[in-house]
């Protein structure tokens, strides 16, 4: 039976005072600054009016905080999920009419329902399986994404929307001659502000103070006088109850991008959400969080919000502002709906040009140069999955590349799953006078001429069998001497009844052969699941240790003695007995 707080909030509100009160509210009114800009921006990156990014900010922010696990994670519109959910719909409408509005509405409650129905499920530890490869690339794909969908806006060309990156800059590439030059120049200026203020003074609220210096440059130079465009005055208008308009045929169409972009979100909230736990040293419940979340999209679709999700940004200004508890994130959304009643019709001078070099530096944060060298200069198979990931978003559908990355991931782990390593091992001296066993390779002075010991790391399932079975008759063929075998099983947590049947047949053959098998493993389910599936009957129980040292001294036992005595190899202490025996 699964378990969700209906009403997780009373888990903190306990800790509400009057100190955390003054606390939460500075940081509410220091997030609700922050995202004024923000929201703007993020909502011309889905292709909705700015507002929507607004609205998104108060909603989702309140229902997460109270519904969610977090104590200091703020929620709302996020960059990736702006840009999935832009590629997703560009294609289906054109960005800002009517249709494509009604369509994100739906497409929201739509992750709000796949989110909790996970959340639910208890599928908050499956999430995290997801390889870092894949959000790093997916991230990568997405900020390229981004930069290019607002080049055009920089430009202050007009250019059609949709398509994948390579298809966004093979249309701008066409349209170049119409570039407007004090575009560029308000879209540089702005962008220069940003990427100065955030080294210089990264504790200002670099995006307003940048959009207000791009807002001043397009004034002084009469900008909207030479044909660039302006954003457009916001309605000073609170959100209200509107249920989206769409049909049951939109539903099935949105059904692929809605659970695209519910995992997106999870993946974003949880990381973070775990990420600020373990820092401050607070519980986190990622179900919980699923359910919190799931909640925000639900009901934030009805109210003219799009699809949110945990921020990177607002949650690291939130802690460091010294937020207590989540009522920082209600202050934030109540300061946020005050400025929106007072301040919308300033937003009506922000040239296009400037909100795009603020979306520039934003794409620019994104992309984590560092990661993407770690990765490229380790794991081969990360760097396929990393690639992967990245080909498909760049060269296909931005919404795909999450699948893409998450089966590649899934491949990777099913293969490595699937080829355990069986080294041989052998006991040595330590400095301190004990033994510990040692991988050896596989020439024959190195090794008793009549025992090997080897030990399984992984699994022994249907999967690995083949493997397994491979490297079992190249040590056969190998060492056609040693007979007596000792089978560690001590990293082994699985068997199942293909791996049940190979051990059977090994231990056929050796016992046919005139030679031993011991099994060391001392899992209970692992002694459970080879007692069920019949190993131990072909065994014998008194051939299962839990040691391998014990193993191998009753191992020694069944020895040829002859060749104990004639043999100058040394390997084990327990053969010292028998080459002294008369």
């Amino acid at each position: 039976m699964f378990h969700i707080d209906l009403f997780p909030a009373r888990q903190w509100l306990s800790q509400v005072n009057g100190r955390s009160v003054r606390a939460d509210a500075f940081a509410g009114f220091t997030n609700a600054a922050i995202v004024l800009p923000q929201g703007v921006a993020f909502a011309t990156i889905a292709g909705l009016p700015p507002e929507y990014g607004l609205y998104t900010a108060m909603i989702t922010a309140v229902i997460a905080a109270i519904f969610g696990s977090s104590m200091i994670m703020i929620s709302g519109p996020t960059t990736a999920i702006s840009a999935v959910l832009f590629a997703t719909l560009s294609d289906v409408a054109v960005p800002g009419t009517t249709r494509y509005i009604e369509l994100a509405l739906m497409l929201t409650v739509m992750v709000g329902v796949f989110q909790m129905a996970g959340g639910i499920g208890k599928l908050g530890g499956v999430v995290s399986f997801v390889s870092h490869s894949v959000m790093t690339a997916f991230t990568a794909a997405a900020a390229l994404l981004i930069a290019v969908s607002q080049l055009a806006g920089a430009l202050g060309v007009h250019v059609e929307r949709g398509g994948n990156v390579v298809e966004r800059i093979w249309r701008l590439g066409e349209h170049f001659v119409e570039v407007n030059m004090m575009a560029v120049a308000i879209s540089s200026f702005t962008l220069v502000s940003a990427i100065i203020l955030a080294k210089l003074a990264p504790k200002l609220p670099g995006f307003l103070i940048a959009l207000v210096a791009g807002s001043v440059l397009a004034y002084a130079l009469d900008a909207s006088s030479h044909g660039v465009a302006m954003v457009g005055a916001l309605p000073n208008d609170l959100p209200t109850l509107h249920v989206p308009n769409v049909t049951f045929g939109d539903i099935g169409a949105l059904a692929p991008g809605a659970a695209a972009i519910a995992l997106v979100g999870l993946l974003e909230a949880i990381s973070i959400g775990r990420a600020f736990a373990v820092r401050r040293k607070e519980e986190f419940d990622a179900n919980q969080e699923m359910v919190g979340q799931g909640l925000s999209n639900a009901v934030g679709g009805f109210f003219q919000c799009y699809a949110g999700s945990g921020s990177f940004t607002r949650s690291g200004v939130n802690a460091s502002a010294g937020a207590m508890t989540p009522m920082s994130g209600l202050f934030a959304s109540a300061f946020l709906a005050l400025i929106l009643l007072f301040v919308a019709p300033l937003v009506a001078y922000i040239p296009v040009p400037a909100m795009a070099g603020l979306i520039l530096f934003v794409a620019w944060k994104l992309i984590d140069i560092a990661e993407l060298r770690h990765i490229f200069g380790t794991r081969c198979a990360e760097t396929v999955i990393l690639c992967l990931t990245l080909a498909a978003g760049l060269f296909i559908e931005l919404d795909f590349a999450i699948y893409v990355g998450v089966i590649a991931s899934l491949c990777v782990f099913i293969y490595e799953s699937a080829s355990p390593a069986l080294p041989i091992i052998t006991p040595q001296e330590t400095g301190t006078g004990q033994r510990r066993f040692h991988t050896v390779g596989t020439p024959a002075p190195e090794l008793c001429p009549q025992l090997l010991i080897m030990r399984l790391d992984g699994p022994l399932f249907f999967g690995s069998v083949e493997v397994v079975e491979k490297r079992l008759k190249e040590i056969r063929k190998t060492h056609k001497r040693q007979k007596h075998w000792v089978f560690t099983m001590k990293s082994v947590g699985k068997i199942d009844l293909a791996g049940a049947d190979l051990l059977i047949k090994v231990i056929r053959e050796l016992k046919a052969d005139g030679g031993s098998f011991r099994i060391v493993a001392h899992f209970e389910p692992l002694i459970k699941s080879l007692d069920r599936l019949h190993v131990l009957d072909e065994l014998g129980g008194d051939q299962l240790y839990s040691s391998k040292y014990e193993a191998l001294s009753a191992a020694t036992q069944d020895l040829d003695k002859h060749i104990c005595k004639g043999c100058l190899r040394d390997v084990f202490e327990e053969c010292d007995p028998l080459r002294e025996a008369d």
